[in-house]
């Protein structure tokens, strides 16, 4: 009797759900962590939204792709230089393989596209860089593209405009690399001579030499909330000064409002306020060709 009243009762049986069964249930990739708020929302939301968390505004990073759909009118686009891809003149290794990784997760043969459409039914003449590929880097593919698309904009006498996203130079073309800082500012600095117009918008991150170049060298320099915007590192400038830097040090805003920029624009008004900036220079008569 009172081994029975002192027994362990009995444990519970509980229904259990496989773990294969909630991954079947809840698929990869339908639902999306914002990296600022860490709000979860459905992947199609934010995709409906332009990429920008519906809570609290961060800019996700856009491919190349999405930008030109978000930006210029439908069926309005025709790319440049769609086969041109970059060599090893270095012989550095492994660099072939990693270039054909990133084309086979970007579907795209370099990083950046290049190419003529319509803003608003305005033509013009859009470069779009992509960090999905080699991390933005500036290769010397990336600068032939941006060049030639800076000359097709003087030979069509259409405003240039780039959206920029890069970590700087492409360590494994060296010199190859370095080259395209002063290739593509000559080019700008021709196409301005002949009265051509060129928008830079800057977006996360545009860095090191690409910051250095042609993403500085705008009629008008524009940003998008929060991007990371500089040339050497955080960690490198204040171990060189020997002094802190401030918190929001090389952020969109911290540029704006130091004078680097003309203004700091949310994504989802970009196209109108590019827009208002074409119809005045048309309007005007500004644009001398």
């Amino acid at each position: 009797m009172l081994k029975d009243f002192f027994s362990k009762p009995k444990k519970r049986k509980y229904a259990t759900i496989p773990s294969e069964k909630v991954k079947q249930d809840v698929p990869e990739g339908i639902m999306s962590k914002c990296p600022n708020c860490r709000t979860i929302m459905y992947t199609k939301e934010l995709q409906k939204n332009q990429k920008v968390c519906i809570h609290c505004g961060y800019h996700y990073q856009m491919t190349a792709f999405e930008r030109v759909e978000s930006f210029i009118d439908e069926g309005t686009f025709e790319e440049f230089d769609q086969l041109l891809v970059s060599k090893n003149p270095l012989e550095f290794p492994g660099y072939l393989e990693k270039l054909e990784k990133d084309r086979q997760k970007t579907n795209m043969n370099e990083a950046v596209m290049t190419g003529k459409g319509k803003i608003n039914n305005i033509d013009i003449v859009l470069s779009v860089m992509d960090a999905h590929f080699r991390m933005g880097s500036m290769g010397s593919v990336v600068g032939e593209k941006i060049t030639r698309a800076i000359e097709e904009a003087d030979k069509l006498q259409v405003p240039f405009i780039i959206f920029t996203a890069s970590g700087g130079a492409r360590m494994q073309e060296g010199i190859y690399s370095l080259m395209q800082m002063a290739k593509t500012s000559a080019a700008l600095q021709k196409f301005s001579d002949h009265g051509g117009l060129t928008i830079s918008i800057m977006t996360h991150p545009t860095t090191g030499g690409v910051s250095a170049s042609f993403a500085s060298l705008g009629d008008f320099n524009f940003a998008e909330p929060g991007a990371l915007i500089g040339f050497a590192g955080r960690r490198i400038i204040e171990q060189t000064i020997r002094e802190e830097l401030p918190e929001d040090f090389q952020t969109a805003e911290f540029l704006l409002k130091h004078g680097q920029l003309d203004e700091v624009v949310h994504r989802h008004d970009l196209k109108e306020t590019i827009t208002k900036i074409l119809d005045m220079h048309q309007q005007v008569g500004e644009l001398q060709w």
